[in-house]
């Protein structure tokens, strides 16, 4: 019969590995993602009439491609910090 330690300890360990493995592994930077404003109102689960109106009163930043408005992911991420934060501001 196998001494229960031992198996414990042999878990443990693997269970340190792959800790380790995971603090060592470099971390991926993050891409400047482009969406589109029919993205960004998937992803804020609002309508585009919406994102076009946010973009319009200056509250999220986009650039104009051709015929296309791209917002950058970061921006929409700010915009919703600053919401938040607005929210809580007012009380």
């Amino acid at each position: 019969m196998n001494n229960p330690f031992e198996i414990i300890e042999q878990r443990l360990s693997n269970i340190e590995n792959l800790l380790l493995d995971i603090k060592h592994k470099p971390i991926e930077e993050e891409k400047a993602e482009n969406l589109t404003v029919k993205e960004a109102a998937e992803l804020l689960k609002v309508s585009e009439q919406s994102i076009h109106n946010y973009i319009k009163r200056g509250f999220l930043p986009a650039q104009k491609v051709g015929r296309i408005l791209l917002i950058k992911r970061i921006d929409v991420e700010q915009s919703l910090q600053e919401v938040k934060s607005l929210k809580y501001k007012r009380a």
